[in-house]
């Protein structure tokens, strides 16, 4: 009698998308029998050049960034961060090096793009502005994808939208607006993972079968081509809010590279880690600020301005996350692989405080908008919340996951009470939660949202 094979499916890495980016009918993309044959086999020499490992090595060549870009005052500054206030939205970005919507090659006449509205029956193809989309890296045994839910707290309602087959295992996430090829804001999605070249989807667009563009290239003999980005897996990216063509990417050969989107290349290195590098996270505010979560056990503050500026504080073993808190620009948490969170004002050489928060590694790291919230998941299969309003912190609540080890979490950008969780238990891999269905978070930081929201009212009104 064969033995069953144990079958794996988890939720590797997950984020939340504001409402109103997406379009309210995706265009879809129709294909021929011809069509999918064509690609298939094309997909099929590229990997079969990739068996024969026909590159060249890392030391016969790197490519060098190349710009169009005029040179900063600052030649440290590769982005001009200097200049940000300065900034002319109006101008139109360059497209650059990279492709626009899906990269099908020469697909002729035979590729119908659907742009028209759904039938009675496909209502729930209608992105509604009040939907946000959560997007959800899902590994189903050997099969990797990229699943967009819609999520509506109004409507109580949480499903898949639709999906798109990925080549490899997804280690993380990053929304952005930025299109290279169009002066108007995007709904794309960054991917990164087990390779080094990362990729970037279009998510108004159904059925896609390759990305809208890549950042990276591989070294390849035959092709003749070099070596861009990085060497090894993409653990992180962040993507700068306030200088929109910015994107950083964390490696597991060590580096953070800062990408121009308009040219599709890296402008600048950061290579003073020890060890991978697994968190990212731009901060809010001043988009010349970088906070990084390294395996050498060290979260660093880096001023992009100038490659080597950056500052340590160490938690050890190996840093998990790092996330800004919305509420203090001066301070940012980081969790490490034996369960404790440090809290850090960076006026300071140490922590404000350190805190045993799990048993095992503290995977999903979240300092809400509301003033005060912290929210912890872990492996050991707890979610917990914190008043961090108090120093030392205090825990508010305590729950057992229902997703197994919990690997990720993110909060929704306007509901930041409902909470999405992803694990690897098989019979459920996601699990959507309201926090003030807890009596305790409910009694405490609900009054310092309602506080909290007309003073967000005033703020973005005034922006």
């Amino acid at each position: 009698m064969e033995e069953n094979t144990p079958t794996v499916s988890l939720v590797s890495c997950m984020h939340f998308v504001r409402r109103g980016v997406a379009k309210e009918v995706p265009e879809k993309i129709e294909l021929t029998e011809k069509e999918l044959e064509k690609i298939i086999k094309q997909t099929a020499d590229e990997l079969r050049l990739t068996e024969r490992g026909e590159d060249v090595s890392d030391d016969e060549a790197e490519a060098g960034p190349s710009s169009a870009r005029p040179p900063p005052e600052n030649p440290n500054d590769e982005f001009d961060f200097e200049k940000y206030d300065e900034e002319d939205s109006s101008n139109p970005v360059g497209i650059g090096t990279v492709a626009t919507l899906p990269n099908l090659g020469d697909l002729g006449d035979n590729v119908q793009i659907r742009t028209d509205g759904p039938d009675s029956d496909e209502e729930d193809d209608i992105i509604k502005p009040s939907d946000n989309l959560l997007l959800v890296g899902h590994v189903e045994s050997d099969a990797s994808v990229l699943e967009v839910y819609i999520f509506n707290k109004d409507e109580d309602s949480f499903y898949v939208h639709h999906d798109i087959v990925l080549p490899w295992f997804p280690l993380c996430i990053e929304w952005l607006s930025h299109d290279p090829s169009d002066t108007k804001p995007g709904n794309l999605c960054a991917l990164g993972g087990m390779d080094s070249v990362i990729q970037v989807w279009d998510l108004d667009i159904e059925n896609c079968l390759e990305p809208a563009f890549k950042l990276g290239q591989k070294p390849n003999k035959k092709k003749k081509t070099k070596r861009v980005g990085h060497k090894d897996a993409v653990l992180d990216m962040s993507w700068n809010r306030n200088f929109t063509h910015v994107l950083a990417s964390g490696s597991a050969d060590n580096t953070v590279l800062l990408w121009d989107l308009d040219q599709g290349t890296p402008h600048t290195k950061l290579d003073y880690f020890q060890d991978k590098v697994q968190s990212l996270s731009f901060h809010p505010r001043e988009p010349q600020t970088l906070v990084s979560g390294c395996c050498d056990g060290a979260a660093r503050v880096s001023d992009c301005r100038d490659a080597a500026a950056h500052k340590a504080w160490r938690l050890g073993p190996e840093i998990e996350r790092v996330a800004w808190d919305p509420n203090n620009p001066y301070c940012f948490a980081m969790s490490n692989n034996e369960g404790r969170v440090a809290y850090v004002d960076v006026r300071h050489e140490q922590p404000v405080w350190e805190v045993a928060a799990h048993d095992k590694e503290v995977t999903g790291l979240i300092l809400s908008e509301i003033p005060g919230l912290m929210i912890t998941v872990s492996t050991d299969g707890k979610l917990k919340t914190w008043d961090i309003q108090r120093s030392p912190p205090v825990q508010v609540s305590e729950r057992a996951s229902r997703v197994g080890q919990a690997l990720c979490a993110a909060a929704c950008p306007e509901a930041p009470f409902s909470l999405a969780v992803g694990g690897d238990n098989k019979q459920c891999f996601i699990e959507m939660l309201d926090l003030t269905a807890n009596e305790q978070v409910s009694s405490i930081f609900e009054p310092r949202a309602a506080a909290a929201a007309p003073a967000a009212g005033a703020a973005a009104m005034e922006t």
